[in-house]
């Protein structure tokens, strides 16, 4: 059934979930994965795919860094508690859970073509195993039957992606195994294979199933994700009911170039599905994940009904609804943009609902099904970690958990459980989102790296992107409106074409409505090294002048350069002051320079701040905001995430101080106080505290905001935190 799209399309701006009267979920909780280990948390710990305890008050994981379970205690949801870690002999793969009885799926292969694995039962109060049985093959993929008396393994037995390119055909061929479970654990002697073979047209001899899940027919739905196919089984009779391709789907306004601008205006034709999860509606319909392996993807997810027929497919929203709120992975483009990955499907309430995890994207959408014949509704989108791989609805908690498998222990930002919980609005998230662009597509953004606000109205901000993107943006945001909104975005142009090799750190409004901008060089490159630029620039984003910093600085940089501008002044009396990130050759150890710069003279410059010491990573600025003629506030941070960030405002004078010129011996030291310790306003989204506060700004009313770089989603969850700080103590 053909279902039209674009009274959808328009919900996604004009009528999302912190606008409706219905309850939204809302992260109450985020917890590491290393937290459950037992010693040694230096190694990468993943949690992948999650269950819960039959009461729901303990989750359980598979941590394939760690080769084992992992345990939770969510008796109290908002602050989970880490329960126990078990080692287990194989990589788990999946995790299904009965009562009070978990069941691990271990892959124990030594090869690919050797293929081996085993079940495993776990007592999930005791943390112990009590049995196993071998499979015969890899496991991908494990699920309890609705009436509780089967467990279903998708046996994968997963191809070589570095043997002929990843091509298959590649032998042995996967399966779907089911065993019955009894009273006391699983009946080994009663396994049943299902023969998957010979159904799809891609490779009919390998069919390399991926997930699967049972209605209340007793029939498992089982994608065969590499063969664009799916398949229908019926348990009881351990046979193949119904297969049909999973088909192909066509694209417009998409970005399919990955060449690191955001520019969904392309149209993508014969997409195939390739789908990962699934998960039944009801007995005559099924929702997948279309996340792509072999070839693309098609970027969305579709409603099938039983007979193969397509019932509605999202077509382009979840790259848009990627794009809108700043999470669209632009490294991804090429291939499956915000690629889908795992879906879920409960019933809250009268509700019943239906959760996207976009993998690439690190965001999970939440729609309503309408039922049999209609488009589901989007309801809201969802903050999570670093590419989340398990979706769990507990619907007699309220509860969401999903299960982020980025884990990074060099950066410190590492693999997570959040936990959302349905409740009373508004949703908290998003906090930014962009409009429509005159294309009717949204405006593309992220990695935010700086801020300013326009002189005479109030909520009226600018914000500029970093070196992410290959283009610079000036965006406009209306703080006025909650979400705050991109309504504009224009690009900074040389000679009327892209400017290119530009890392913009800081923006800051003149009194004539243009722009300076700061772009921070570095020297260290081995090849297209780039300088510290200090740019003026008009409202519409041409470069009108480039200046370049005195060779007695110049010669003293090193990677971590211009990272925020402000002015004080205007005409003959503009002053344009830039915060240096971190210590630069000659200065003073633990000093960071702020350098001024006076467009009537030319003239630079030189002062030194003191930087806090940081018990982790290096500590620096990264934002100066001019609140007086002679006072700044500055963003001060260390590189570090969760609980080892330091996030702070800091108040600078410089009062009685006249800047040396460059390559004196005796530089002037700021005086500086604390203002607003930011950790607390970071940590009150309830998710790990990011580590790139890098924008703050007054507006006209004298209200403060400040807003994280999200890195354009590479290797970062994507989030976005626009603050709304109201009227600080700066004792102006």
């Amino acid at each position: 059934m053909r279902l039209t799209r674009r009274a959808l399309l328009l919900t996604l701006l004009a009528t999302p979930a912190f606008a409706q009267d219905a309850p939204v979920f809302n992260r109450i909780a985020t917890i590491e994965a290393f937290r459950m280990l037992p010693a040694d948390r230096s190694g990468r710990s993943i949690a992948e795919i999650v269950a819960a305890s039959g009461d729901g008050n303990t989750l359980v994981y598979v941590d394939g860094g760690q080769r084992g379970l992992g345990f939770v205690d969510i008796t109290d949801p908002a602050a989970p508690r880490p329960a126990g870690f078990l080692a287990l002999d194989g990589d788990p793969t999946s995790v299904a859970t009965r009562g009070g009885r978990a069941y691990a799926v271990l892959d124990t292969s030594p090869n690919k073509t050797e293929a081996s694995g085993r079940v495993v039962v776990v007592d999930i109060a005791g943390r112990r195993q009590e049995q196993a049985c071998e499979l015969g093959g890899q496991p991908d993929a494990a699920t309890v039957s609705r009436d509780g008396r089967t467990l279903v393994i998708v046996i994968e037995n997963e191809r070589d992606e570095q043997r002929d390119n990843g091509r298959i055909p590649q032998l042995p061929p996967g399966n779907l195994t089911t065993i019955p479970l009894t009273a006391t654990g699983i009946d080994c002697a009663a396994l049943r294979r299902v023969d998957l073979t010979g159904l799809a047209a891609v490779a009919p001899t390998d069919p390399e199933p991926e997930f699967a899940d049972v209605n209340g027919r007793g029939e498992a739905v089982v994608t065969l994700q590499e063969n664009n196919h799916l398949a229908i089984v019926n348990l009881a009779e351990g046979r193949v009911v119904a297969h049909f391709s999973a088909g192909t789907v066509d694209l417009d306004q998409v970005d399919g170039r990955r060449d690191n601008v955001i520019r969904p205006t392309q149209r993508l034709a014969g997409l195939v599905r390739e789908p990962d999860a699934v998960r039944w509606l009801d007995n005559e319909r099924f929702v997948t994940a279309n996340e792509g392996d072999m070839v693309t993807g098609s970027r969305g997810f579709t409603i099938f009904r039983r007979d193969g027929s397509v019932e509605w497919d999202s077509g382009n929203l979840l790259d848009h609804l990627a794009i809108r709120l700043g999470h669209y992975p632009e490294a991804r483009s090429g291939s499956r943009g915000n690629e889908p990955e795992g879906v879920e499907v409960a019933q809250f309430g009268d509700r019943r609902l239906i959760f996207v995890g976009s993998e690439r994207a690190s965001l999970v959408s939440v729609w309503q099904d309408r039922g049999p014949g209609q488009a589901p509704a989007f309801l809201q989108a969802l903050p999570v970690g670093v590419a989340p791989e398990g979706l769990l609805a507990i619907p007699a908690r309220g509860l969401l958990v999903v299960a982020g498998e980025g884990d990074n222990p060099q950066t410190g930002l590492r693999s997570t459980l959040t936990i959302h919980r349905l409740g009373a609005g508004p949703a908290a998230y998003p906090t930014l989102l962009s409009e429509n662009g005159a294309q009717g597509t949204p405006i593309p953004w992220g990695a935010l790296s700086g801020l300013t606000a326009d002189r005479s109205r109030p909520g009226q901000l600018h914000a500029v992107t970093d070196s992410v993107y290959a283009e610079a943006q000036i965006l406009t945001i209306d703080a006025t409106a909650t979400p705050a909104r991109i309504t504009r975005s224009v690009t900074v142009t040389r000679n009327g074409a892209p400017a290119e090799n530009l890392d913009i750190e800081g923006i800051a409004m003149r009194a004539d409505g243009s722009f300076w901008l700061a772009s921070e060089g570095n020297p260290e490159r081995a090849r297209n090294k780039t300088a510290n630029l200090l740019l003026r620039v008009a409202a519409s984003g041409a470069i009108e002048e480039e200046i370049a910093l005195p060779e007695a600085l110049a010669g003293t940089a090193l990677r971590f350069g211009f990272e925020g501008v402000t002015v004080t002044g205007e005409g003959a009396d503009e002053a344009v002051w830039i915060a240096v990130q971190r210590p630069w050759t000659g200065a003073p150890a633990g000093h960071a320079m702020i350098l001024r710069y006076l467009p009537a003279t030319r003239a630079w410059g030189v002062l030194h701040i003191a930087l806090d010491r940081s018990p982790a990573g290096w500590m620096g600025l990264s934002e100066i905001t001019a609140i007086g003629p002679d006072r700044f506030v500055v963003i001060e941070r260390n590189n570090q995430w969760g609980e080892a960030a330091i996030k702070r405002l800091v108040l600078v004078s410089v009062a009685g101080l006249t800047p040396a010129e460059p390559g004196a011996a005796q530089v002037p030291v700021v005086a500086r106080r604390l203002l607003r310790d930011m950790v607390p306003d970071l940590a009150a989204a309830r998710g790990v505290v990011q580590e790139k506060l890098e924008g703050f700004t007054i507006d006209a009313a004298g209200n403060a905001f400040a807003v994280t770089d999200n890195d354009g989603v590479q290797g970062t969850s994507g989030e976005t935190q626009f603050l709304r700080l109201g009227r600080l103590p700066t004792g102006d």
